[in-house]
């Protein structure tokens, strides 16, 4: 008993001394609320910011349902760029999108599962279209290389490829 009044004493002489043998329960019952603290104020703020989780957890589903829309632009100019020559770099970009949509189509799951609120099966379906239309950016570039069988010549053996009957350039035909 002696210890613990010598032990106030000593906090009371030292503000900035902390003392380990007092309880936690009784060091906080000690210290005084803030100037301005009203608990009453605390729960108000709590009701507020379950709006604005609310409103943020559908605005980041909107995000992640928007995200392969986004990269479209950014696919057709990396696409554009690369040309339609059968060469490394081109190849590069192609299997590099496939990749990803591969990726996209078999993380679906986990995907869906980060997406919530009230409007989760719109942005379940924007998410999926704009998957399918990064494939079908691919598809159409594959198909411009010459990348994809689309002739009978292409997977037959004895079918002849066609021939071509003229040939134009330079608005002369030859």
């Amino acid at each position: 008993m002696a210890s613990l009044s010598s032990n106030r004493l000593v906090n009371k002489r030292h503000k900035w001394c902390f003392s380990f043998t007092t309880r936690r329960a009784e060091r906080q019952s000690e210290l005084p609320s803030p100037p301005g603290y009203s608990a009453s104020l605390g729960q108000v703020h709590a009701e507020a910011g379950r709006e604005t989780d609310a409103n943020l957890i559908v605005k980041k589903s909107w995000d992640i349902a928007l995200a392969p829309l986004k990269q479209v632009p950014m696919n057709l100019f990396i696409m554009y760029m690369a040309g339609n020559s059968i060469s490394i770099f081109p190849i590069m970009m192609i299997g590099m999108l496939l990749v990803r949509l591969v990726k996209a189509f078999l993380t679906i799951q986990s995907t869906f599962k980060l997406i919530e609120g009230g409007q989760a099966f719109l942005q379940k379906l924007v998410y999926l279209f704009g998957n399918i239309v990064c494939l079908a950016l691919a598809l159409y570039k594959c198909s411009s290389m010459g990348l994809l069988p689309t002739y009978a010549s292409d997977w037959l053996d004895f079918v002849q490829p066609q021939e071509r009957m003229e040939y134009g350039g330079g608005g002369i035909i030859l």
